[in-house]
């Protein structure tokens, strides 16, 4: 077969593969299952189904980390709430209130925004300990202070014994993105350098191995931590940034089968570059998860242009949050829309959005 024919065939499967995973997502469930909340395609199929057709204008807008609100005054506000869930309610690293302050904080910066002010709402179970809603209450308040932001509203409800295990908070956030800043995975272009602020997986794996079910020890804790300083720090050293994303729920890859779905075109990863501990390495393989799909809490994916991309890893490197910063990718036009992981063997393989919900309530 000549290499023009191999190209050819490679091409049409791809073209196959690609119309295949453009499908409009399908909720195919009559109740809701814990893979609806774990960032992947049941979740997208949840938003897809449900709730873009009832509220998103734009559903484009509806799908980022933040929405982006004009004001009179021609000055833009980044706005976003988000619920916590996470099961123990403190682990190796963290709790359930640093989490809240730092998801919230961290979805502004992603859209560029400088932090303002955040509101915070308890759903508390009936015979949930004093002692222990204060100690995360207080987790909330060093959080917050640590981040330079004020939480100034919020809200409690209280509910029968067993009908919410212990506590769920709700954070909602504002802040203001400077006028020069635009991003947006309309920007990236091929040729643009993918980076990741640090090492992947720590959170999910943290939190799970803290459940004490699987009779593993390891020393991994969360990464749980605010990245608006981060995001200051390398949009100085690069303005041309393109995107940025917090690998939260789905992990890396799919973050990455967002950012190649909306800009249509490739994320090409590099497996030897992914930076992962080799406790989370070695947890991840003993139960058969892969850490692109574990969530974190502190990291963050930036797409820059190649020519900013040796500064722009110099400001993550410099700051406490980006020591272990590294190149993980790049973006090529073809074949567009999807993930292609360059393997350490040498092959590649396609990068999927996450199925299911191999490590549930993680946030």
């Amino acid at each position: 077969m000549t290499d023009t024919a191999q190209t050819g065939r490679e091409a049409a499967v791809f073209a196959r593969i690609e119309a295949f995973r453009r499908r409009r997502p399908r909720l195919r469930d009559d109740v809701v299952t814990l893979a609806h909340g774990a960032g992947g395609k049941a979740s997208a199929a949840l938003l897809a189904s449900v709730f873009l057709p009832a509220f998103a204008e734009d559903e484009a807008a509806a799908q980022t980390d933040a929405a982006v609100v004009s004001l009179p005054s021609g000055e833009r506000l980044a706005f976003s709430t988000d619920s916590y869930v996470v099961k123990p309610l403190r682990f190796p690293g963290g709790s359930v209130g640093h989490l809240a302050v730092h998801g919230t904080v961290n979805d502004l910066a992603m859209m560029g925004a400088r932090p303002l002010a955040l509101s915070a709402a308890f759903v508390l179970e009936e015979g949930f300990s004093i002692d222990a809603l204060r100690e995360v209450v207080a987790d909330m308040a060093e959080a917050a202070a640590a981040s330079g932001i004020s939480i100034v509203t919020g809200d409690t409800k209280v509910v029968d014994r067993g009908a919410a295990d212990g506590m769920y908070i709700s954070t909602a956030g504002v802040g203001l993105i400077p006028a020069e800043r635009d991003l947006s995975a309309d920007k990236v272009r091929e040729g643009d350098v993918v980076l990741c602020s640090g090492t992947i997986g720590d959170h999910g794996t943290a939190v799970m191995l803290a459940r004490g079910d699987l009779a593993l020890e390891a020393d991994i804790r969360s990464d749980t931590a605010p990245l608006h300083g981060l995001v200051e720090a390398l949009l100085e050293a690069a303005p041309s940034t393109r995107w940025l994303r917090d690998a939260t729920r789905g992990g890396v890859g799919t973050v990455c089968n967002e950012l190649a779905r909306d800009s249509n075109l490739t994320v090409v990863l590099e497996e030897p570059a992914l930076p992962v501990r080799p406790a989370v390495a070695a947890a991840c393989e003993l139960l058969g998860i892969d850490p692109l799909y574990v969530a974190n809490e502190g990291k963050l994916i930036a797409v820059v242009a190649p020519d900013e991309a040796e500064a722009a890893l110099a400001a993550l490197r410099g700051h406490a949050h980006g020591a272990d910063a590294t190149q993980i990718g790049q973006i090529h036009s073809t074949p567009p829309g999807i993930v292609v992981l360059r393997t350490t063997f040498g092959g590649t393989r396609i990068v999927d959005m996450l199925v299911g919900d191999p490590l549930p309530r993680i946030c």
